[in-house]
């Protein structure tokens, strides 16, 4: 486990002054934990189980030390995003899944009926679903809403070499290099994509790349939209067949961990 409860908020809970709870949600890609007036929650912790987990798919793979992109059926599982906004704040969490393969034997020729027969051994994959543990601090007043989604493609909108500026200095960056190297990155709508600018939106124009995009972002994060951007896992689900959508192993997870203050939220939170 990669969280612990903070020693101050285990001590109220301890005082009674907060109460411990959970909130577990998953399947669909919207939920809301609500939190009562004149109180206020810290999430300090969550366990999230990834979508996708009791599907198996075969490959066509026969040497396993080549390098193909993965199966089209399980790729979208393997890199998910986990966010939580509060009314003023905005916490998004991106987790690469593995994807395990193991051999196994697709076929053979027994036609000499001796021990002279060829192999074929084929690949299967599956996503290892298992929990994910973090720390986090976040507070709130407000309800707060978690979003889950599937990034599946990350158009990359405009590459650049990096100059030398005070920022990226010859030898210990990138400035200066002469690689060419990611610098827009759509992570949305292909319309109004939500931009992910490198090296950083700030002072944009030290790096002469041109004008800044309206949606520039210095975070990398996706925003729903079913081609480009966070996809809802069930909507994949149900397209794969009702078998799916209907099997609890390949939804997804997720257990908040929290303290409930019902007081008025003090001046200083830490």
């Amino acid at each position: 486990m990669s969280w612990n409860i903070p020693n101050e908020i285990e001590k109220d809970i301890k005082s009674g002054k907060a109460q411990y709870r959970t909130f577990q949600t998953g399947n669909g890609g919207q939920s809301i934990l609500t939190v009562p007036s004149n109180s206020y929650v810290v999430i300090f912790g969550y366990d999230f189980s990834p979508a996708g987990g009791g599907m198996t798919r075969g490959t066509a793979e026969v040497n396993p030390n080549n390098l193909t992109l993965a199966d089209g059926f399980l790729r979208p599982f393997e890199t998910q995003q986990i966010s939580f906004y509060t009314g003023t704040d905005f916490y998004p969490f991106i987790h690469h899944v593995d994807l395990k393969s193991m051999a196994y034997l697709n076929s053979w020729n027994a036609a000499n009926q001796d021990l002279n027969f060829a192999l074929t051994v084929r690949y299967a994959q599956e996503i290892d679903n298992k929990p994910i543990a973090r720390q986090v601090y976040i507070t709130s007043t407000n309800d707060v809403t978690i979003t889950h989604g599937l990034v599946v493609n990350i158009p990359r909108a405009s590459s650049n070499a990096i100059p030398v500026t005070n920022r990226t200095p010859l030898g210990l960056t990138y400035g200066g290099s002469g690689q060419v190297i990611n610098t827009q990155t759509n992570y949305g709508p292909a319309g109004t994509p939500q931009q992910f600018m490198q090296p950083s939106p700030k002072d944009y124009q030290d790096f002469a790349f041109g004008l800044l995009p309206a949606n520039a972002d210095g975070q990398a994060f996706a925003t729903p939209d079913p081609l480009n951007g966070l996809v809802d896992a069930t909507t994949l689900l149900a397209a794969y067949g009702s078998v799916f959508i209907e099997s609890a192993a390949t939804h997804y997870y997720l257990c908040l961990h929290y303290a409930l203050y019902t007081e008025t939220v003090p001046e200083s939170r830490g």
